[in-house]
């Protein structure tokens, strides 16, 4: 009869319980034991906001992370961890990589994951670039592989201790000596067990780990029937929460040291200490906490058929239910922790299209630029060839133009030739043609170069001025000056471009002239420029010009307007500025003098 009234009063706290967290905050609660979680969850938020880099989101999911692996929420924390991860993936940062799949392998192996644990042990000490923290994560890799052999395990962790202590990392020292100990019960090592776990708690550095090795160190002396010390460790526990005011962990601290009082059959102390940590837990608001405390005494007073005040408990709990919900601050972190999760979810995937929409801008500009690339390269394919095309068919032309100078001067040659033979000069013609052949055979060598070294140039001038005196006997003589400082082997001229000029001078200056004529070729250097000067005392260009009939006018002015012509392709095939200058001397002088401006340095190509 008590029973079924009790379990029906139950039921209806629960209901109560459930309706009215309900409909206070939501459909949903998670236990959060701690504001910092809510601190962290908003800073992750604000992150995810702003748009923050990558890095700085993976640093704020790793501190939320950190919070909930304090209040033991594992899934919850893996999840962030492996978000975290994910980001420096992307990044590829390696040791950031490594120090979270260590965090998520230990996760896995306190969850008994061990084949998921050892894969990110594995991750860990591949992606880790510190030689120690490679080694200590290999270890544990290979101890896990080894989980049911206690020895082989022992001695990976007892390698992991020695690294610890080498780099004096307390933190893992403090997990290596923890894992020795668990060992040491396996195989039934209590001394061992508790020497290895007061190692851990001397390396410890955090309060909340303390408080795991010392609980871990009472179930030891449980296990060895040493009960007064158990007692005595969680009596201490007790008094230290309540120095740091740590609500949480004292109504916890008081329910195991009930535990222990009650198993060891002290129900009187067991109740006493459930009743603290209920009132306790009311009075602060810890209203999950104060209905598992309230089940436990109900067991309790079922067991020793109590019924009376099993429900004397609970109404007082109904009672005071109401206002216990409202000074609850854990229902309310848990509601605050739902909404931040749930505004993290939504700007994660806003964050997620964002990168999506990123990669394929990313990836029309990629393809755009490779297009702009493709197009520049074949534009400046079509450009050179087209330049060389260009360059070519000048080269053609001033080949052309050049090798028009050619049928002239052998036109002229041939007539002097004749005109030896007319006159049964046979001596003078065998001369003639000798220096013609000589003359002939240097220019026909050089017919397809540009340019020529002016010690080539000189010499054919040399034998065409010969040449010409010989024909125009006792017209004009001629004298060639030129610069002793010159290298004329090491300067390069165009090829037949000042012989037009000397044949100007001889045949329409100096071969009108009544008494004999000279003619001057000067060859000077000045700063960087070759200086080629013709001076004649012919009749002039005004005087020549009106003699002349209209064919040798018209022959006159072609032979010019080549030579203009290959100036004025070479300045553009070759880069250089090539001048021609033509003056009349002033009267009473009479006469043309003539000057050629070459760059001293030309540079040569495929010449």
């Amino acid at each position: 009869m008590y029973y079924k009234y009790l379990y029906s009063i139950l039921f209806s706290i629960f209901w109560c319980l459930s309706i009215y967290s309900q409909d206070t905050l939501g459909n949903k609660s998670i236990n959060i034991k701690d504001i910092g979680v809510n601190s962290a969850a908003m800073r992750l938020s604000k992150s995810l906001n702003q748009n923050k880099s990558d890095e700085e989101v993976a640093k704020e999911y790793e501190n939320l992370a950190k919070e909930l692996i304090r209040n033991k929420e594992y899934t919850k924390a893996q999840e962030y961890l492996e978000k975290a991860k994910a980001l420096y993936s992307k990044k590829k940062k390696k040791n950031e990589i490594a120090t979270l799949s260590r965090g998520i392998a230990r996760i896995q192996e306190s969850q008994n994951n061990f084949s998921e644990a050892i894969s990110n042990y594995d991750e860990a000490s591949k992606n880790s670039t510190d030689v120690t923290f490679k080694q200590i994560n290999s270890n544990d890799a290979n101890r896990l592989r080894n989980n049911s052999n206690p020895s082989i395990q022992s001695n990976y962790i007892q390698q992991n201790i020695q690294l610890a202590e080498q780099q004096n990392l307390s933190d893992e020292k403090t997990e290596s000596y923890k894992q020795l100990a668990e060992i040491n019960l396996q195989n039934n090592q209590k001394d061992l067990a508790l020497t290895n776990l007061e190692k851990a708690l001397e390396n410890s550095k955090d309060k909340t780990t303390e408080t795991a090795i010392k609980r871990q160190m009472a179930q030891v002396y449980i296990l060895d029937n040493q009960i007064d010390k158990a007692i005595k460790i969680n009596t201490e526990l007790i008094k230290n929460v309540q120095k740091d005011n740590d609500i949480k962990t004292e109504i916890e601290q008081l329910q195991i040291l009930s535990s222990i009082y009650l198993n060891n059959n002290k129900e009187s102390e067991s109740i006493d200490l459930l009743k603290k940590a209920y009132n306790l837990a009311t009075k602060k608001g810890q209203t999950y906490e104060a209905k598992r405390i309230l089940e436990q005494l109900v067991t309790i007073y079922q067991n020793k058929k109590e019924y009376t005040k099993s429900i004397e408990l609970y109404q007082t709990f109904l009672s005071n239910l109401e206002q216990l919900i409202k000074s609850d601050s854990s229902l309310v972190d848990s509601k605050l922790f739902e909404i931040s999760e749930s505004k993290i979810v939504q700007l994660e995937k806003e964050r997620i299209l964002q990168d999506e929409l990123l990669s394929k801008k990313n990836t029309i500009t990629y393809f755009l630029i490779t297009l702009l690339i493709i197009i520049a390269i074949f534009s400046i394919f079509i450009i050179k060839t087209l330049y060389s095309i260009k360059k070519k068919n000048k080269k053609i032309a001033l080949q052309s133009l050049r090798r028009e100078m050619n049928p002239h001067f052998i036109f002229n040659s041939l007539n002097s030739v004749n005109q030896f033979i007319a006159q049964n000069n046979e001596l003078e013609a065998n001369k003639y043609l000798t220096s013609y052949s000589k003359l002939m055979r240097n220019i026909m060598e050089n017919s397809n170069k540009d340019f020529i070294k002016l010690t080539q140039e000189l010499e054919q001038l040399k034998e065409y001025l010969g040449l010409e005196e010989l024909r125009f006997q006792d017209k004009f003589s001629y004298f060639i000056e030129v610069d002793e400082n010159l290298d004329t082997d090491a300067t390069y001229i165009p090829n037949m471009l000042i012989q037009p000029n000397l044949e100007n001078a001889i045949w329409h200056g100096l071969r009108y002239k009544e008494e004999k004529g000279f003619l001057r070729l000067s060859v000077k250097q000045f700063n960087d420029k070759i200086i080629v000067t013709i001076e004649d005392n012919g009749i002039g260009l005004k005087q020549s010009t009106d003699s002349k009939t209209e064919n040798q006018k018209l022959h006159k002015s072609r032979g010019m307007t080549n030579t203009k012509d290959r100036i004025l392709l070479l300045n553009k095939l070759y880069s250089v500025s090539i001048e021609l200058k033509i003056f009349e001397k002033r009267k009473p002088k009479t006469g043309v003098i003539v000057k050629l401006i070459f760059p001293k340095n030309i540079k040569i190509k495929n010449n």
